[in-house]
């Protein structure tokens, strides 16, 4: 995968782009996503195409705790929500969907304030955000067209609760003194991507959680793979919106209501509460959540 790069010419381009490009390419995509959802949302008010009742209080609170979670543990916002969503009834496909469409919102203004804070190892940068646009992707393309709802809603679940019990690990585990010569970095983004597309969730404990392993500083790590996550989150949901539509926009619309509720809360918590005690509350809830939706797909 590295040699790949290498091919295409991505290491030249990468030493001509400055994080200052990096900043506005941000800011552009979302102007245009988010006036592209302005006009929709005007339509759908228009002609009363929304139904605003119990259920979308529902997707408020799905919003409220994924955000809040994401905001004190710094990831496991598409995890949490995309389990939450498919124990709502809510199919694979539109779960995954809607979860990226509200990522956008939220992983744009995390990369705007990483570069503004030099949180981005700019080398690290360029090796994950290509590969794993390509790697999301192709899952958004697999999990909107290709894979039925009904058929793939039990491996989600499982590979979820797989998720789940990682989270759990990580809580558990003692740190490594010794870190880990960095390998298969661009691979390790790739699958990232594609699980993340597929799942609705894991890039942040697939890719964070890999490299920090590996010794890498925190700081950098963290504000590199936020950053990048905009990228990879905006190209699944160019995806998604192209093969399904914008089926999905009141599960949209209120997970991003009930995430700018929570965003001020998780601030607060990650200064109070224990992170290992959160990590582990994470990993239960996950684990319970999938493993109800995949024993009830199953089952039903």
């Amino acid at each position: 995968m590295d040699k790949a790069i290498a091919v295409l010419g991505l290491t030249k381009v990468s030493k001509k782009i400055t994080l200052k490009h990096v900043g506005w390419a941000i800011l552009a995509f979302k102007l245009a996503i988010a006036g592209y959802f302005i006009y929709l949302l005007v339509e759908g008010f228009r002609t009363n195409a929304f139904e605003f009742g119990e259920r979308f209080l529902w997707f408020i609170l799905a919003g409220f705790v994924a955000q809040l979670i994401d905001g004190a543990l710094g990831m496991a916002y598409g995890v949490s929500c995309t389990s939450l969503l498919l124990w709502l009834g809510i199919p694979p496909k539109f779960a995954s969907a809607s979860v990226h469409t509200s990522e956008i919102f939220t992983t744009g203004v995390s990369g705007l304030s990483h570069i503004r804070f030099d949180n981005i190892d700019k080398r690290l940068f360029f090796q994950i955000v290509v590969t794993g646009s390509i790697g999301a992707v192709v899952g958004a393309y697999f999990i909107s067209d290709l894979f039925d709802g009904d058929l793939v809603k039990p491996f989600i679940s499982f590979y979820l609760l797989l998720l789940g019990v990682y989270l759990l690990y990580k809580a558990f585990k003692k740190r490594q003194d010794k870190p880990k010569k960095m390998k298969h970095t661009p691979l390790l983004a790739f699958a990232g991507g594609l699980l993340d597309a597929i799942g609705g969730g894991g890039w942040g404990p697939i890719v964070t959680s890999n490299l920090l392993s590996r010794g890498n500083s925190p700081r950098h790590t963290i504000g590199t793979v936020n950053t990048a996550e905009f990228f990879v989150t905006y190209f699944a949901t160019a995806v998604f919106i192209f093969v399904l539509g914008v089926q999905h926009l009141e599960i949209v619309l209120g997970l991003i209501i009930g995430g700018v509720i929570a965003a001020p809360l998780g601030a607060y918590i990650a200064s109070r509460i224990n992170q290992r005690l959160l990590l582990i509350l994470v990993g239960v809830l996950v684990v319970i959540s999938s493993g109800w939706g995949m024993l009830a797909a199953l089952w039903l």
